[in-house]
């Protein structure tokens, strides 16, 4: 992020980026690189995603709370990982009408959440754009030496387990595009709040990460559905999966939602956003896992068993009839 001395960009940082930049190889953001050492013994894991106004966040969404969400989304993937934040890079590009008060409500909703995870700003790059505003953040993380959790490792006989609850997230971007579906639904206000922070502020599950890293053979994040990201995984092992659609976890709000209108079932496996955690275990360690979660404080629910074969990873009612999804995962082409 370092730019010429006294150019508005470089007033820019000064004001609102160069505080979040506490760690010392970030060079005080003075420099036009930063210096990242792995602890002893370690691997880094590297991660980058972007987040679009329009496409990710809604442009009237708090300046804060997209700050937290462009960190959140990557940290989540450093948790499927096994990982533990090391630092990240920011770049943000701008649209023209962006101000001091926009600018100091992101800093601060970015340094409450570098601080919260331990994932301090390294550095980055900031732009005008004539387009919607655009969040692209690198992480960094770091596992002992070969310890990085890939989607490669899954066997047949492992459990599948997912973290927390499914489809909240999709089912809050619902509610943002049609307001009116709160009453038809006959949700409670808690209930509607609880949808829409879902989708606006993800939670990554830092909290298991090395619980993951322990246990799992394989593990990705949720981010474009549960049933599309499981494929990845199964893809990756070259497996399959059996997955009992009544176990999936959903949520309060989500199952009142599902029981009156049944397709929205396939909205809260398919629609992505979730950034949960789903993962393979080995059936020797199924109990120890549970265990590790429970001490964390993350909820964890096993929903089937990975499978041998190619097949697309199977969701089954509880007649044992497989579900067909029209769109299996979340994509942007």
């Amino acid at each position: 992020m370092g730019k010429a001395e006294g150019s508005a960009e470089d007033r820019l940082i000064t004001r609102y980026f160069r505080p979040l930049a506490s760690h010392p190889g970030a060079l005080g953001l003075a420099d036009d690189a930063a210096i990242l050492v792995p602890p002893a013994g370690c691997d880094l894991v590297l991660k980058a995603d972007a987040i679009i106004g329009g496409v990710h966040f809604f442009p009237e969404d708090p300046a804060d709370a997209i700050a937290c969400k462009a960190l959140r989304v990557n940290l989540s993937d450093l948790a499927a990982k096994g990982a533990k934040p090391l630092g990240f890079l920011l770049s943000l590009a701008l649209p023209d009408g962006s101000d001091d008060a926009w600018l100091a409500s992101f800093a601060d909703g970015l340094r409450a959440d570098a601080q919260l995870y331990g994932c301090p700003l390294l550095g980055g790059d900031t732009d005008r754009t004539p387009g919607p505003a655009m969040v692209s953040i690198a992480a960094f993380g770091s596992v002992p030496h070969g310890g990085m959790v890939r989607r490669s490792g899954a066997k047949p006989g492992d459990y599948v387990f997912v973290s927390g609850t499914i489809g909240d997230a999709a089912l809050g971007l619902k509610l943002r595009r049609e307001p009116e579906v709160a009453q038809r639904y006959q949700l409670t206000p808690r209930e509607r709040e609880h949808l829409l922070a879902r989708y606006l502020l993800p939670e990554p599950r830092l909290a298991l990460s090395e619980t993951i890293r322990l246990h799992a053979s394989a593990a990705t994040d949720v981010s474009d559905g549960l049933a599309g990201d499981l494929a990845k995984l199964c893809g990756a092992s070259g497996v399959s999966a059996e997955i009992e659609i009544e176990r999936v976890p959903f949520s309060d709000a989500a199952k009142r939602m599902i029981a009156a209108d049944t397709d929205l079932r396939e909205l809260a496996v398919t629609g992505g956003d979730d950034y949960e955690i789903v993962c393979a275990i080995p059936g020797e360690k199924r109990d120890a896992f549970r265990d590790a979660a429970r001490a964390a404080a993350v909820a964890v629910t096993e929903i089937g068993l990975i499978a041998a074969g190619d097949a697309v990873a199977q969701f089954r009612d509880r007649n044992g009839h497989s579900l067909e999804f029209a769109r299996p995962s979340f994509s942007h082409f």
